[in-house]
């Protein structure tokens, strides 16, 4: 990924996506499937992960990735707010549905996946209360970076201890909707097409089985920290659930993912 620092990208016009460097972040990762999905240009900003990124936080207004930024528009750091920038920038192929109701579910799914306390949300928990329990005998500023993330998810052992549970629901709920729709003789997590859903579980599968190093080269700390997810998690896993997520990424996204 060729990035440009803050300094640059304020003197390019055009969307302007900021992305944590060296680092497969499954919100910045289904930010740039959506893109990508729908033929977007974008000039990718450096935000360094777990660092405070100043300079980014005061152009921004946020400190963490991703954020998309289009010329004086406000600067969008949610996911729903990113995708739907994509759909009024690029209306086709559209990634929700027209039909209320279809649209509706949608999103709602994509929350599991994607908002607070969401998959995405709790793996990072789990993630952040190994890593401490781990680095425990470490002097404090070892540990900062660790404890500045865990900031961004409201960690504390109380709410990490809840974190294996939820996401077992949510992997499980993802897997009746895929049985669902399979049954139905559809390809895809919800209507007949590919939607943003589609691209949300795929990206953020990397939190539950990490794509192989030769389509993901992430570091072997990372690679560890994504794939420890332990046995309430890994009961709750569907092989298809996995199957489906190869499937998007083999026929609608880039291989190998480039960070």
């Amino acid at each position: 990924m060729d990035y440009v620092d803050v300094e640059q990208a304020k003197t390019r016009s055009g969307l302007k996506l900021a992305l944590s460097v060296g680092v497969p972040g499954p919100w910045g990762e289904s930010a740039k499937g959506i893109f990508h999905v729908k033929g977007l240009a974008y000039t990718p900003v450096a935000q360094i992960p777990a660092m405070p990124n100043p300079e980014l936080e005061a152009w921004t207004g946020h400190r963490n990735a991703p954020i998309a930024i289009l010329d004086g528009e406000p600067a969008r750091a949610g996911w729903a707010e990113i995708l739907m920038l994509a759909e009024r920038l690029a209306p086709i192929p559209a990634l929700v549905p027209t039909d209320p109701g279809l649209r509706a579910q949608m999103f709602g799914l994509a929350r599991e996946i994607c908002g607070e306390l969401g998959l995405g949300w709790c793996r990072r928990l789990m993630i952040v209360d190994n890593t401490l329990q781990q680095m425990a005998e470490l002097p404090a500023e070892q540990r900062a970076p660790v404890e500045l993330l865990g900031s961004s998810y409201g960690y504390t052992t109380e709410t990490a201890g809840r974190a294996a549970e939820r996401t077992a629901e949510i992997l499980k709920l993802l897997t009746t909707q895929l049985q669902t729709q399979q049954a139905a003789g559809k390809r895809y997590l919800i209507g007949d097409h590919l939607s943003a859903l589609d691209i949300y579980w795929a990206t953020f599968a990397a939190l539950i089985d990490p794509l192989p190093a030769d389509l993901c080269p992430m570091s072997d700390g990372i690679r560890s920290w994504y794939a420890t997810t332990g046995p309430v998690v890994d009961a709750a896993t569907d092989p298809a659930l996995l199957a489906h997520r190869e499937f998007i990424y083999r026929s609608h996204l880039q291989l190998p993912l480039d960070f």
